[in-house]
């Protein structure tokens, strides 16, 4: 992973995490860090990057930044497929990933709620509750494989081995 993509998975973990300072700070950062390219003396660059990366490195020591590499941001996508984070651009908008429109994994349990209606805990640690009335042919198990994929206008559907998609939404 390039540097600068490490720090633009960086800023957009640091706004997740519930960080207070404003965007254009957490930009004056890298900004001050990339700036130091432009010095000509060499030990005034070095200098300048020495104090960059300090603080760089005392943020993250302090929490208030999370470095992550491709694959963790790539986990961290699967794990919130199915959120609504209507507040919050697009997360990891610059990764180059293509957007996730499934996840597949199994189930854990199925429990039956309110109107016959069910809720499935995935083994991935996603809770899902079914949306609609659409009845199942046999009593979803533990240990079936799970498809939970993109429908329209942001709506989402489920599949338990050969069962009929529900409509879900995730909890």
């Amino acid at each position: 992973m390039s540097f600068v993509s490490g720090l633009a998975a960086v800023a957009a973990v640091a706004a997740l995490s519930g960080q207070t300072a404003p965007p254009q700070e957490r930009a004056e950062a890298l900004s001050r860090l990339t700036a130091c390219r432009a010095i000509s003396d060499s030990a005034a660059r070095l200098s300048c990057y020495d104090a960059a990366v300090g603080a760089l490195d005392t943020a993250e020591r302090q929490g208030e930044l999370v470095v992550l590499d491709r694959a963790q941001v790539g986990e961290a996508r699967r794990q919130l497929f199915g959120f609504e984070m209507p507040t919050l651009p697009r997360l990891f908008a610059n990764d180059g990933a293509p957007d996730i429109d499934s996840i597949e994994t199994t189930l854990q349990s199925a429990t039956q709620g309110a109107e016959n209606r069910w809720i499935f805990r995935l083994a991935d640690g996603g809770v899902w509750r079914q949306i609609d009335s659409e009845p199942f042919r046999s009593r979803p198990r533990q240990g079936d494989a799970v498809r939970v994929r993109k429908a329209s206008l942001g709506s989402f559907m489920l599949t338990v081995g050969g069962s009929r998609a529900v409509r879900v939404r995730r909890q």
